[in-house]
């Protein structure tokens, strides 16, 4: 979980994974770098390898949807406003949202191993 919450290398958990740190810059949002600058793993395992992370970001977005709608419901807002603040609050975090699943997505298939000094 170190990798994810620190967009580090899935394998040495040094090397930068995306490009640019998390924001609100859409054009260089999901940009990865091609390898680790440390280990050297090639980031994109095989060709169209992140198609699986929509996946992984459409289980995140549901579990944001019900956990929104669970809350606005306990506040006792109506439907209507329940179903726009899912709306508003699933655009504006849809960009945390794909760097996200990309780093679990990856993480599912590549493992920590600890680097002995040389």
């Amino acid at each position: 979980m170190y990798s994810v919450a620190h967009n580090k290398c899935p394998r040495c958990q040094e090397g930068d994974f995306f490009v640019r740190p998390a924001g609100f810059r859409f054009k260089d949002n999901l940009k990865m770098h091609e390898k680790c600058s440390c280990c050297g793993l090639k980031y994109m395992l095989e060709p169209s390898f992140f198609y699986g992370a929509m996946y992984v970001s459409y289980a995140l977005t549901v579990a944001m949807a019900v956990a929104i709608f669970v809350f606005c419901h306990l506040l006792g807002l109506s439907l209507l406003t329940s179903l726009l603040s899912i709306f508003l609050l699933l655009i504006l975090a849809n960009p945390f949202v794909m760097r996200l699943s990309r780093l679990l997505y990856i993480n599912m298939f590549v493992h920590y191993k600890h680097q002995t000094g040389s």
